[in-house]
Formats: C-alpha cells, structure tokens, sequence
C-alpha cells in the first residue's frame, strides 16, 4: 500500500514539472480579478449588525463623530476605531452594512446608504447599535462595474430573490493567452440588473463624501442627483424632490448657504437659502477627470485625477476664485501625480496624491504655494483635518499628524488589515 501511494506521489510531482516547464515566467503576469458579491435579497434587509473587529478588504472613506472614526470598507460596513488618544488608536469593532459606501452622523443617529435603501442607525451606545429606521430605494445604486479591473468573473444570478452588493477585487497570475482569450468577463449587465465643516453634535466626513448634513437637511449626490431628506426628526427621515445636478456627480462639501458638487465634468454650486429646493447658481467646468472639492473663503481647491475611467485629463491641482459666486474662474493650477482627497486647516492645504503620498502646503499665497512636507512612502487617499490633529487613510492604513507650526509630524498610524 505505502508502494502504492509513494508512486502515486511521483507521478504527481512528474506531471507539475512538465507542466511547469511547458510554461515559463513570461508567459504569465499579474491581472486585477473582480468578482462579484452576492447575498439573498432577504439577507439583505435584515443584516445590518455590529461585530468583532476584522481585517479589512478595500479601504473606503473615513468620518469623525466625537471621539469614533469610522472608516469605510467598501461595500462592506464601517470600521470603527476608539480615538480617545489618538497616539494609540484601538479598533473595536466592525458594523455590517451590505452596500455601504457614505455616512453622516447627527446626535448619535448614524445614516448610511446600504445600495438603494437609506438605514438610521442609533449609535448612541456603539456596543448595542440599533437599527431604528430603513427607507428603501430612495438612493441611486452606488455599485458599480469594476472598471479598474483586468478580468471580471462570476456567473449570473437570480435577481429576482437575490442582489448583488458590491466587488471583491484581488491580484493573481494569470497565463497571459488565456486573459487574451477571454474576449472580457463572464458577467454582463443584463444579468447584474444595476438600478444604476462639522459642528455641534454632527460628524465630519473627508473631501470624497457624497453625505453632508446641514441642520435639518441630509444632501447625499449620487451620479445624476442630489437626493433631499429632511431629518428634523431624527428617527423618522422624509424623503424629498430630488433635484437633477447634471452628470458624473462624485462628491459635495458645504459653506454657508452652498453646496459644491464635484463631478468628472466640473464643479456646481447650489444655494440652499430654501433648504429644501437646491437652486443652481453657477458651475465651474474642466476636462473631464475624477474631482472633489474643499472651499475656503474665496476659493474653492479642486484635485483632478486623469488616467484610466476618470478621463484624459492631466492630473493637477486647481484653485477657483469664487469671490463672485456666480461666475467662479480659475486663480491657478498645479500638476499633481495622481490625487484623491485634499483637506484645509488655517494656512495648510493637505493633498493626498495617490501613490506620491501626502503634500503638505502654506497656502498664504495661493499664486506661490510652499510645500511644507512631503510623505512620499505612502500610499494616499483622503484626509480629514481636524482641531487638533490630521487623520488621512490610505492602502489599509489609518495615520493620524500632529500639526506644527512648520507642517506636520508623525502622531501614529494604526493596521486595518
């Protein structure tokens, strides 16, 4: 018997060399393989829930609320971590949210898209949250084709009795004929069925949020759309009108009585004097590139990203002058390699710049601006300045800067894989 399976053994190993050797190293390279994520519509609506900390897959965006960070898993929940010493931050734990990608947070009542459906969530004790509200498909279905990817495999499914709730993306190998054979991924639209400044006691999202509460009114964009809900009572929203805001709208950041959208196409203004009826006032248009935005004052700074589905544009920092609000023009501009998010605090400008890192910028002169520091070892992708201390996130990392009056140092960074 033991002849039997040592021989079996050796024609096993036989067999992988001569397969090894039939292929060498070039014949391979690595591809960005997504596969989709499905769950039963029923498992859907009842899975929100809070959990043990757990590793986390694709980094999304971050918010504050007193003394929590959350930090968005892509289209998976929320990761909250203790910040009540920002040197020696301490995850707790994960909250469940299928298709969640944006927040905002109000007296301890947590809003969050879950694809379609807008979920309330009482947070006022983190460790037994409690589910108090769910008003469905009045938000645009935030997932969407992973156009980043090389190769996208799954089979269709029964949209009928089950949905599909985002993307599991990883990088393999892959023999290289076979990708080109492949004549693209195995899943097609039809079978997907795609719907295609804090204060008080309000939370703080980073430039790339597409939620932003202001007093009683949550605006939350989606591509076409600024969806209104009034949440002067807390528990029990009331969707209103949308309002249509033009194409390709990604993100919004308020000042004053306006919102500014940023889109692939430009940037919009909106005066909400009527908090309930957005108006458009003017909009500032560039070539089309992924852009959010952050207003100071009389500018409001833009970071565009070119390249792959963003567009041809070159990427580059813009800085608008919107002293005549209905007329904004363009102050300067400067090249940027690959940026995301951007954050302001006082005579600082902070810009992630993707695989670059983190620049740091007086900003006193925005004809001349100075850089102050430069992370170039990182990886970059939003950024919240907060009283005290910086937090950015970036490639499954959370780092937290002290300010200095010269830039910024170092205060800690904590895992989140």
């Amino acid at each position: 018997m033991k002849k039997n399976i040592l021989l079996f053994l050796s024609l096993t190993t036989l067999l992988f060399q001569s397969c090894d050797n039939d292929n060498n190293d070039d014949d391979y390279a690595d591809y960005l393989v997504a596969r989709p994520l499905i769950m039963s519509k029923a498992e859907f609506a009842n899975s929100v829930d809070i959990v043990a900390p757990r590793p986390i897959d694709e980094s999304g965006k971050i918010y504050t609320y007193k003394d929590y960070i959350f930090v968005n898993d892509k289209y998976q929940g929320l990761h909250v971590i203790d910040n009540r010493n920002p040197s020696q931050p301490v995850k707790i734990a994960f909250i469940n949210i299928p298709g969640n990608v944006d927040i905002s947070v109000k007296n301890d009542y947590l809003f969050a898209d879950s694809l379609m459906d807008l979920v309330v969530i009482d947070i006022s004790d983190i460790n037994n949250l409690e589910v108090v509200n769910r008003l469905e498909n009045v938000l645009y279905n935030n997932v969407f084709w992973p156009f980043e990817a090389d190769i996208v495999e799954g089979s269709s499914y029964d949209y009928e009795n089950e949905i599909l709730v985002g993307w599991e993306t990883t990088t393999e190998r892959r023999l290289i004929s076979e990708v080109e054979g492949r004549n693209g991924g195995d899943i097609f639209f039809n079978d997907m069925a795609l719907a295609e400044n804090a204060s008080g006691d309000t939370g703080q999202g980073g430039s790339l949020a597409r939620f932003k509460i202001v007093e009683d009114y949550l605006y939350a964009v989606d591509s076409h759309y600024i969806n209104v809900f009034d949440i002067s009572e807390l528990d029990d929203p009331k969707d209103l009108e949308d309002v249509y805001a033009g194409f390709d709208i990604e993100t919004i950041f308020n000042q004053g009585n306006y919102l500014f959208l940023g889109s692939m196409r430009g940037m919009y203004i909106y005066d909400i004097t009527v908090p309930a009826t957005p108006t458009l006032v003017s909009e500032f248009e560039h070539g089309t590139a992924c852009d959010p935005v952050v207003v100071d004052g009389n500018y409001a700074y833009v970071t565009l990203r070119g390249g792959n589905w963003c567009g041809a544009t070159e990427s580059g920092l813009f800085i608008v002058d919107i002293s005549n609000i209905e007329s904004p023009e363009l102050a300067v501009s400067y090249p940027m390699d690959g940026p995301y998010g951007l954050g302001i605090k006082d005579e600082k400008l902070f810009v992630c710049d993707g695989d670059s890192g983190l620049k740091v910028y007086d900003k006193t002169d925005i004809n001349d601006l100075k850089e102050l520091n430069h992370f170039e070892d990182i990886v970059t992708f939003d950024v919240i300045p907060m009283e005290n201390n910086l937090i950015m996130v970036g490639d499954g990392v959370l780092y937290q800067y002290e300010y200095l009056e010269s830039g910024i140092k170092l205060l800690s960074q904590i895992g989140l894989n």
